[in-house]
């Protein structure tokens, strides 16, 4: 399995060199030049499997330069007994007759994101020192991936990361969960802006190729394939333990953002996985609901991005949507270049040509979700089921009630635990979230960050200080 740029100006290269790399060369994504495709009876045989057992399955269609017996070491050590809260590591809840939540959020950051980022960890350090070589990791976090990325590489060998996260724009219990860790290989920069302004200044640094090269810079976000790939797999499990038979459909609702969670299920989708639809939920900042309903995609300004009670999802450009419009435009990477440079110069294109494609050959459907949904579903899930769940779930669980159908199984991705945003709890149901046992002496942890302006000399000069030589 060889990798190509989403702008067609990379040549073909195998998993580790992409994983390694972040942006492509000519500032595209890495896609998998055709998809694996996974049969009724591969499934099958698939249903008695762990999740370690399982995802060294699913990522093994795209790892293919790392032998089988060595993925399997990696997967068993990434979701091995003690990482993960729950001896299944991904337990479905169920909430009534085919209304579940898959959990998703059992593992040391209480986020989704940790799912791939443990296996990152690990498929990290193996590369690195089989090729001896180190990596200065450059990323950027609206709240979740830096927690879980840090977790997930603190005091790994070869590997420093440095997380740009917004000031000001996370949950108390997001900033402690980061800026707590005092491992030296940690760098935690505050930016004056918000999570868009983080990303366009990774973005940047990972264009300009002599100081990527210099630095040996790669990138945890979702912009990374290997994560991508990693969080395919919990759809594939999901579908194995909602289902009894080959080709019963499946739906699945992601609270989406930057597009990375929703975009593994649509690769499950392309792989063969039974799924009906993809209920893209967003929450204000409703960029990617606006684009599914009209076809037009139309990015905000930082100025124009709420902050919101769901701040993980406070972003208004998708950086994995580039994906999707690969796929969309029949993986034609001249068109998404010319799109990409439309949108820089005029701030939106129009696809809405293709509108009908959106739900009939992809299957997405989406919906938004406010303030007062949150409340209002916080309370009612916590009243009705006895089941406490996060605003981002729930922005994801009110808008998959409008696209529920008779005999159809519908999974809501649990992306975090309540415990990360409390107050938005306790506005909802009066007491705050109970906080794991383990976490509770968080945010009186000494916290170590650097604040600085939205500017990428700064960043820069960050780097070029404290990046090991």
């Amino acid at each position: 399995m060889n990798y190509v740029s989403t702008r067609g100006g990379m040549k073909a290269q195998p998993f580790s060199d992409i994983l390694l790399e972040g942006l492509a060369p000519d500032g595209g994504l890495a896609m998998p030049e055709s998809y694996p495709q996974v049969s009724a009876d591969m499934l099958e045989s698939w249903r008695a499997l762990s999740y370690p057992e399982l995802a060294a399955k699913v990522l093994g269609l795209f790892v293919t330069d790392i032998p089988a017996d060595e993925l399997s070491a990696l997967t068993a050590r990434a979701y091995a007994p003690g990482v993960f809260d729950s001896e299944q590591v991904v337990p479905v809840k169920e909430l009534e007759p085919g209304f579940s939540l898959l959990g998703l959020s059992q593992g040391p950051t209480l986020a989704f994101k940790d799912m791939a980022m443990q296996f990152l960890g690990q498929v990290f350090e193996y590369v690195l020192t089989q090729r001896n070589s180190t990596l200065n990791i450059v990323g950027a976090t609206s709240g979740d991936t830096g927690s879980a990325a840090e977790y997930a590489l603190r005091g790994k060998r070869g590997v420093s990361v440095f997380m740009l996260s917004p000031f000001g724009r996370m949950s108390a219990f997001q900033r402690a969960q980061m800026y707590s860790l005092q491992d030296e290989n940690i760098h935690n920069l505050s930016v004056k802006g918000v999570f868009d302004d983080c990303q366009d200044i990774v973005k940047a640094l990972a264009g300009d190729l002599q100081f990527k090269s210099q630095w040996h810079l790669g990138a945890v976000n979702s912009i990374n394939w290997a994560r991508i790939s990693a969080q395919v797999v919990y759809y594939f499990w999901g579908w194995l333990r909602s289902t009894t038979e080959a080709g019963q459909k499946v739906s699945f609702a992601v609270p989406s953002g930057n597009f990375g969670n929703i975009l593994s299920g649509h690769i499950a989708r392309q792989m063969g996985l039974p799924i009906h639809q993809l209920v893209l939920a967003t929450n204000e900042n409703n960029v990617l609901e606006e684009f599914f309903r009209t076809g037009i995609y139309r990015p905000r300004g930082s100025d124009q991005t709420y902050a919101t009670s769901s701040p993980s999802m406070d972003i208004s450009r998708a950086s994995n949507f580039e994906r999707f419009v690969f796929d969309l435009l029949g993986r034609d990477g001249s068109k998404v270049k010319a799109l990409w440079e439309q949108l820089a110069k005029e701030g939106q294109f129009d696809l809405s040509e293709h509108l009908p494609r959106f739900k009939e050959e992809f299957g997405f459907v989406a919906g938004a979700s406010s303030h007062q949904d949150r409340l209002d579903t916080i309370a009612q899930v916590n009243q009705q089921h006895q089941t406490l769940i996060d605003p981002h779930t729930a922005d994801a669980v009110k808008v998959a009630q409008n696209f529920r159908e008779a005999g159809i199984p519908m999974l809501v991705l649990e992306t975090a635990l309540p415990a990360k945003f409390s107050e938005t709890i306790e506005e909802a149901i009066g007491q705050p979230a109970p906080v794991p046992e383990h976490l509770r002496g968080l945010a009186a942890l000494p916290q170590k960050v650097v604040v600085m302006d939205a500017d990428v000399a700064q960043v820069r000069r960050y780097i070029e200080e404290h990046a090991p030589r």
